[in-house]
C-alpha cells in the first residue's frame, strides 16, 4: 500500500532545518573566526598546557560540530534536490518507499528502515 507524500510538507520542513543548520555554522563561524595561534597568544598564562589543550580541544569539538552541520546541510540540499526531481520518499538502495515516519523523524534521509539496518550491520 503505498502513501502519497507530500512533498510541500517536507520541502517546508528541510528549509526550515536548512535555514537552522546555516545558523549554527554562522555561529560557529562567529565564534572562532581565528586561528587557533592566535587564540593561545591571547591566553594570559604564558601558553601553559592546560590552557592550550583546553583550547585544542574545544577546537576539535566545533570542528566535529561543523562537519557535521556542513554533511547535514548536504543532505537537506540533496533531498530538496529530490523532492523537485519527483524521487523525494524513496529508498535509494531498494527503491521501495521510506515510511512516512521516518520520513518525519529523518526527512533527509535516503534509506528505508531495513536498508539502513542492514547497512549499518556491514
Amino acid at each position: 500500500m503505498s502513501t502519497a507524500i507530500d512533498s510541500e510538507h517536507f520541502k517546508q520542513r528541510l528549509l526550515e532545518e536548512r535555514a537552522r543548520v546555516q545558523e549554527a555554522l554562522d555561529y560557529l563561524h562567529e565564534e572562532h573566526p581565528s586561528s587557533m595561534e592566535d587564540e593561545t597568544q591571547e591566553i594570559p598564562s604564558n601558553n601553559h598546557p592546560a590552557d592550550v589543550a583546553t583550547i585544542t580541544i574545544d577546537r576539535e569539538i566545533d570542528y566535529t560540530l561543523e562537519e557535521n552541520e556542513v554533511r547535514v546541510l548536504a543532505a537537506i540540499d540533496e533531498a530538496l534536490e529530490r523532492i523537485e526531481n519527483g524521487a523525494f520518499g524513496s529508498c535509494q538502495a531498494c527503491g521501495h518507499p521510506i515510511a512516512l515516519e521516518r520520513l518525519e523523524a529523518l526527512p533527509w534521509t535516503t534509506q528505508c528502515i531495513d536498508c539502513k539496518r542492514r547497512e549499518e550491520r556491514g
